[in-house]
């Protein structure tokens, strides 16, 4: 009797461990997320403008999708993101989705004195107040935001907070996969390419190339273009290189280019609103461009991370 109570006990014991371990790896290592799932990230900036309806036909692809986590790329209620703006612009569009939307700000939010539009509709979810950047971690994926408009949150250079706390971030988190997103590109063909704008930000630029991240969104031209991936010069880097999406597309009026496609180009359109799909794999990502219904500019790729 006794040995078999032994054997009973020993099997309770195993069977105790297997289920913590069991429960461990459903759980993930990644704040009770498994890691191995594959996550979807629906992205766009420059959306809400009373006078069209761009960004209600944006938000009808968000809701197929219910599952999805939402980058909002700024510029998100027009002209001066003033908390008027945000509750009847962008709310009746966008807004049903704010649980599942990690915005950052845009140079038309900050119009309004410490973008206080933007913090009235989002709170923390948008990033601590007047600085406007955090990151996050979905899937296997780390997410840094940042806030384009630099010179509001400390300054634009190398050695300001806000650089030197996203070094500091991704090196604190090692992940495979890392993905920033900002408002206003750090190369651009569109109306804001000329080197004067976009060399605001290249300090950021240069520290996600230094630290091995794998994606940028950002929007400020209102249009889409992707680029291959790019060095800290903006040289073709095939090999660990940051691959650059502009995503103004999300409502807001479209401009047509006034430049030449960049040596770095890989495809561009300016005629179509839609949102970026980012299908986001423990080792790599797929991205497909949504556009609104009956529109049929298409663009879609996969990559690996590095």
């Amino acid at each position: 009797m006794r040995s078999t109570t032994i054997v009973m006990s020993a099997c309770l014991i195993a069977f105790a461990a297997a289920g913590v371990v069991l429960f461990a790896a459903f759980r993930g290592g990644n704040g009770g997320v498994d890691e191995t799932e594959t996550q979807v990230l629906l992205a766009a900036g420059d959306i809400a403008e009373c006078e069209h309806q761009g960004d209600e036909a944006t938000a009808r692809i968000l809701a197929e999708y219910p599952n999805a986590t939402i980058a909002a790329l700024g510029d998100l209620a027009y002209q001066h993101g003033t908390p008027e703006e945000f509750r009847q612009c962008y709310g009746p569009s966008w807004g049903p989705f704010k649980d599942r939307t990690r915005p950052t700000t845009g140079n038309h939010d900050e119009a309004t004195k410490n973008a206080q539009g933007y913090w009235d509709f989002f709170g923390a979810r948008g990033g601590p107040y007047d600085r406007y950047y955090y990151s996050y971690d979905l899937g296997a994926w780390h997410i840094v935001v940042l806030n384009s408009d630099c010179w509001r949150a400390g300054g634009c250079d190398s050695g300001d907070p806000q650089a030197q706390w996203l070094r500091r971030d991704l090196e604190q988190h090692p992940n495979l996969c890392t993905l920033a997103y900002w408002h206003r590109p750090p190369f651009s063909s569109g109306r804001y390419g000329d080197p004067k704008d976009t060399q605001r930000v290249r300090p950021l630029w240069h520290v996600l190339y230094e630290e091995g991240t794998d994606v940028l969104l950002t929007g400020h031209e209102h249009s889409y273009e992707r680029f291959v991936p790019m060095n800290a010069e903006g040289s073709r880097d095939d090999s660990r290189g940051v691959r650059l999406f502009v995503v103004g597309t999300g409502g807001g009026n479209l401009r047509p280019f006034e430049n030449d496609p960049l040596a770095t180009t890989a495809t561009r359109n300016d005629q179509t609103w839609g949102v970026l799909k980012l299908t986001l794999k423990p080792t790599g990502y797929d991205w497909k461009f949504l556009p609104v219904a009956g529109k049929t500019f298409a663009d879609s790729g996969s990559a690996t991370c590095h």
